[in-house]
């Protein structure tokens, strides 16, 4: 069995180089026998859209659609947002909002959205265009007046904005805070996984730093738990193993398993002693292979005997999903053990596609289409629902089409109400899951934490929810149907016509549609076949 093990993490570790085309192929067929339910899919899928139309949608999710990222003024809140709170001096934030606030045309979307989060919220960021720019307009008395105000009013007012922006996507400053403001929900009868926000650990010392945060979150949880209910039913710990080494790397692997297992170890043997989960959060591809290293080391510990609590977070986006499903499985067989396993479709699309241009690697490891991520989420959902024994799935999904696709998934394989669950943001998807969490239960991933530590995690939210193909942007636009919104991720891939039109990371200075070979076609200097 350990040989096998070691073939499946090394087809794991190939699967990123497969061709996006070839690796589609291959989602077709496990996914094929699905269409056989489409008419039923679809229909339920329409009336989840059509009810959450009729709820208009929240204030944040208005807000992401009417500032999307195909408008100047979205993109400059995003580089605001991205950059606003890290900014150490006063002088250049202020320089930073004029760049960004000067030239944008806030007056464009006031009255254009239903919701009044969005109106009041365009009107504030109209009057700070003016007040940063009054030689647009220098009779404007409005202008004249905020004039008076100051720079230092406006920037700690949009620091303020940005904060209050943030918020809508945080549980809780403190483990206790969230424990409380989670009360609410839990009467809906939703379920908490609690996230300590902080990105990846610079120093031993920023690493020790966070890992006595999760200790302190785990026994602050741990005094909540009611372990009369059942084990899946209980709030669950998401840890970032990068937070806890900042040398969590493949090319440290023996200093890894040295010194981040044991920490790592140590965390668990205190949720398993409060009687709750744990979830290794996904991160960046590089990462996948020292990640499943430890996850195996782990989990192979024979103290874990009877504890089906070792969760991992597998990203859609990654060709090498369904591999990486395989693999788990395989483990799960061999150590006895039932993993919880968080699907979701990643939310580091951007750095991955940079990263692998930057370093000119020989493929993208992530799929360049959003119909692909669908369709290979679909493919992940049919693995993990076959497989009962080795898996408690947990589907972290907004998007209606997805949740009327697992529904139907897991009917026809006959798994009921306790044998899977489904996971949304805190701040998003609140009317999508509440319409489901009284038939299949729901638990809110739940960040907790600082405004400091926020802004890595709120960028990461608005990207993907604000992109212009994003569920959540495309529910809020009356142009966009109900039958296009529940349209099958099978159907949309095979509408594609699908061609590897992103150059590889080798070929973006030498494919036709570079920029620079685009001057040189233009003036019929030469001609450059497509690479494929």
């Amino acid at each position: 069995m350990t040989q096998t093990l070691d073939n499946l993490q090394n087809e794991v570790s190939a699967c990123a180089w497969t061709l996006e085309s070839d690796a589609v192929k291959a989602l077709l067929d496990l996914t094929h026998a699905h269409t056989t339910h489409e008419t039923d899919i679809q229909r339920h899928a329409q009336r989840l859209v059509e009810n959450l139309r009729d709820d208009a949608g929240g204030g944040i999710e208005a807000f992401l659609h009417e500032y999307g990222l195909n408008t100047s003024e979205g993109i400059a809140l995003m580089c605001l947002a991205e950059a606003l709170l890290r900014i150490p001096d006063a002088h250049t934030a202020d320089k930073l909002i004029k760049d960004k606030f000067e030239h944008a045309h806030w007056e464009q979307h006031i009255g254009k959205s239903d919701h009044w989060f969005v109106n009041a919220s365009s009107w504030g960021l109209m009057l700070t265009g003016k007040m940063v720019n009054i030689t647009q307009s220098p009779a404007n008395f409005i202008s004249k007046m905020f004039t008076k105000v100051g720079e230092p009013t406006i920037r700690e007012a949009m620091r303020q904005g940005m904060k209050l922006m943030g918020s809508r996507f945080v549980l809780g400053e403190t483990i206790h805070d969230a424990l409380s403001n989670g009360k609410s929900s839990i009467k809906k009868g939703y379920r908490y996984s609690f996230d300590m926000l902080g990105e990846a650990a610079r120093s031993d010392a920023q690493a020790l730093a966070f890992m006595e945060s999760y200790r302190h979150a785990i026994a602050a949880i741990a005094k909540t738990v009611d372990h009369s209910a059942p084990f899946f039913a209980r709030p669950n710990i998401s840890i970032k193993l990068s937070a806890l080494h900042a040398r969590y790397e493949l090319t440290q692997k023996q200093r890894v398993m040295n010194e981040l297992l044991p920490r790592l170890k140590e965390l668990v043997l205190l949720a398993k002693d409060s009687g709750i989960s744990v979830s290794l959060d996904a991160e960046e591809a590089a990462r996948l292979d020292i990640e499943m290293a430890l996850f195996r080391a782990l989990a192979t510990d024979p103290c874990w005997t009877g504890y089906d609590g070792l969760g991992f977070v597998v990203q859609a986006y990654q060709k090498a999903a369904p591999a990486l499903l395989d693999w788990l499985a395989a483990l799960a067989r061999e150590t006895g053990l039932r993993f919880p396993v968080r699907l979701v479709k990643g939310a580091y699309w951007d750095a991955e596609i940079k990263r692998a241009q930057v370093e000119g690697l020989r493929a993208y490891p992530v799929y360049t289409h959003k119909e692909h991520t669908d369709l290979s989420y679909l493919a992940c959902a049919t693995t993990l629902l076959r497989n009962p024994k080795c898996f408690y799935p947990q589907f972290a999904t907004h998007n209606a089409r997805t949740i009327a696709d697992i529904m139907a998934l897991a009917a026809a394989h006959k798994i009921d109400a306790t044998g899977y669950e489904f996971q949304r943001l805190h701040g998003m998807g609140d009317a999508l899951h509440d319409a489901i969490v009284g038939e299949i239960p729901s638990r809110i991933y739940a960040p907790v934490g600082e405004h400091k530590d926020l802004l890595a995690y709120l960028i990461r939210r608005l990207l993907e929810n604000g992109a212009n193909t994003s569920f959540v942007h495309l529910l809020m636009d009356a142009n966009v149907t109900t039958q296009t919104l529940s349209q099958s991720p099978i159907a949309a891939v095979q509408s594609l016509a699908y061609e590897d039109d992103m150059p590889l990371p080798t070929d973006i200075y030498t494919h036709p549609s570079s920029p620079r070979m685009q001057g040189e076609l233009e003036g019929g200097t030469t001609t450059i076949p497509h690479p494929n």
